[in-house]
């Protein structure tokens, strides 16, 4: 459990790095609005993971200063294409802590990777982009 909890906390530090970025590119006030809470979102799940993995007497790794970006950031497109990365990459990480937790846990990190689908889609939305949804949002390429 220790190893998937530890690669959830990575997604969300990753996302919090990412929507600093994301958020200078974008000029729409709901996309600005949306980008805002996405990281507060992050946060919450960050200070979560971090007492699960502090319950579990298990430490991570620090963040790192920065991240490698898959792609360079530049105007707003491709700030919403790194926003629905980043969402995309955060259920995927969520989706493995599934069958590792059960009771409450595994509810919340059910709620975690259907919040970043849910955020994922609405960003496809914003850039345009179809199909909107994944079949099995989490589920790696």
């Amino acid at each position: 459990m220790k190893e998937q909890l530890t690669a959830a906390l990575a997604a969300e530090e990753a996302a919090i790095y990412a929507y600093g970025l994301i958020g200078v590119h974008l000029t729409r006030d709901g996309e600005i609005t949306g980008a805002r809470n996405s990281e507060q979102v992050h946060r919450q799940r960050r200070d979560y993971l971090v007492d699960r993995l502090d319950d579990l007497k298990a430490s991570a790794a620090p963040a790192p200063a920065g991240y490698e970006l898959p792609f360079e950031v530049t105007n707003r497109k491709t700030a919403l294409q790194l926003a629905v990365h980043v969402e995309d990459g955060v259920a995927q990480a969520w989706r493995a802590v599934l069958p590792v937790t059960e009771g409450g846990q595994r509810n919340s990190a059910l709620s975690a990777m259907t919040d970043s689908a849910v955020r994922a889609t609405a960003w496809r939305k914003y850039a345009g982009v179809t199909p909107l949804t994944m079949a099995f949002p989490g589920k790696p390429g």
